[in-house]
């Protein structure tokens, strides 16, 4: 990691430091609009003045964050956080539900099932009680937000909120978003919390209040995860799919949607002619170290080893040890941009997905769209077409 990671996370140099940084932006700010008017200087030369300029301030910020920490209190697993229209709610833990490997892991880590809280994002126009029982044949969207599991939240005034809103505001079939607020994790110089298997075991416990609480179908629920979330999504859907018939285990979703997931949190596909040389047309930059520090939070004590041979982890993973295979899981929509440093590994699930499942994934690819770009309200029209097409899919 590097050591120069968070060294301005205290007060008052974090201020200091954030408003010298604001100082300066404003300079910065003309420079990049400059630099990007010509459409042989953008990475992209199909990218509009303004997407070039906007993606080099969100990698700006996200750089921000690496020297102070977060910016923003964001909310967390410890606390509902209220406000209008949101619709928060507690979620038990289900320390029955948990056997084989993740209860192994889960005693190898120390961790432990807690509460944690979730939140209903309802369709505009629709008068719909917090968890209330589904109508007969009613699908839901059960969104597991990304974030490299070190950062954002399931909030509804979350950025990564924008998924939710998307899927609801274009898909017919669906009236209702459920977001859990997992456990993120953490290390030095911060607390050391959740490591991994916390966040699979909290996203259980949300699968089983929509089943066993609300009342939903399996078949009728749709698991969402976008960047890291679209990694728990698969590794939930593993859980689901290798234990089927455990206890009262609920049997596996009817589909997922994987945005842009994280797919490997071992060695980075770095190779002459990779998708590592899109550094330059993506906000996700290798060399600002928060990508290490969420890889060392997240692994906490299996370390490394587990991020290469786990597929519950690393289902891309290139390393010969790694066993994988994906039969039982359930039909699956797989989004990448054609633009992000991550995108050979999404194609390499992509290609594991297809050889098991056949014409069960569809894969649908924005050609000079960025990492997790449904996210960002301003990423058209490729965010508004993706949309269309997995309202299609559902």
């Amino acid at each position: 990691m590097c050591v120069m990671l968070y060294r301005y996370r205290h007060q008052p140099l974090k201020a200091v430091y954030l408003t010298g940084q604001f100082i300066v932006t404003l300079l910065r700010i003309p420079l990049w609009i400059l630099l990007s008017i010509p459409r042989s200087w953008r990475p992209r030369k199909s990218w509009s003045l303004k997407r070039a300029v906007l993606v080099k301030f969100v990698r700006f910020f996200m750089g921000l964050s690496a020297k102070t920490g977060p910016i923003i209190n964001l909310p967390n697993y410890k606390a509902i956080t209220l406000g209008p229209g949101i619709n928060g709610l507690w979620v038990d833990p289900v320390p029955k539900l948990i056997t084989g490997k993740l209860e192994m892991w889960m005693k190898a880590t120390s961790v432990t099932p807690v509460r944690i809280p979730g939140y209903w994002t309802h369709k505009k126009g629709y008068d719909i009680k917090v968890g209330v029982t589904p109508l007969l044949g009613e699908k839901v969207l059960y969104h597991l937000h990304g974030g490299a599991y070190i950062r954002l939240s399931a909030h509804p005034s979350d950025m990564t909120a924008t998924v939710s809103r998307g899927i609801l505001q274009h898909t017919e079939a669906i009236y209702r978003v459920f977001a859990l607020e997992y456990r993120l994790s953490s290390s030095k110089p911060f607390e050391v919390d959740a490591p991994f298997p916390a966040a699979l075991i909290d996203a259980l416990a949300g699968y089983n209040y929509l089943v066993n609480e609300v009342g939903f179908a399996p078949t009728d629920i749709v698991i969402a995860g976008d960047s890291a979330g679209g990694n728990l999504a698969l590794a939930l859907t593993r859980y689901l799919v290798e234990y089927k018939g455990f206890d009262n285990l609920p049997a596996p979703p009817g589909g997922i949607i994987l945005l842009s997931p994280w797919s490997d949190l071992g060695v980075p596909h770095m190779s002459p002619g990779s998708s590592y040389n899109f550094v330059d047309s993506d906000y996700l930059h290798p060399t600002v170290g928060t990508v290490n520090y969420a890889k060392d939070s997240f692994l906490g004590p299996l370390g490394l080893g587990a991020a290469v041979r786990n597929p519950y982890i690393s289902p891309a993973s290139l390393n010969p040890s790694l066993v994988i295979n994906f039969k039982g899981f359930p039909r699956t929509f797989i989004v990448a941009g054609g633009a992000e440093i991550i995108y050979d590994q999404i194609i390499i699930l992509r290609d594991r997905m297809i050889q098991d499942l056949g014409d069960q994934v569809t894969y649908y690819e924005a050609k000079d769209g960025i990492h997790d770009y449904l996210i960002f309200e301003w990423h058209e029209p490729e965010r508004t077409e993706t949309l269309k097409a997995i309202a299609e899919w559902v």
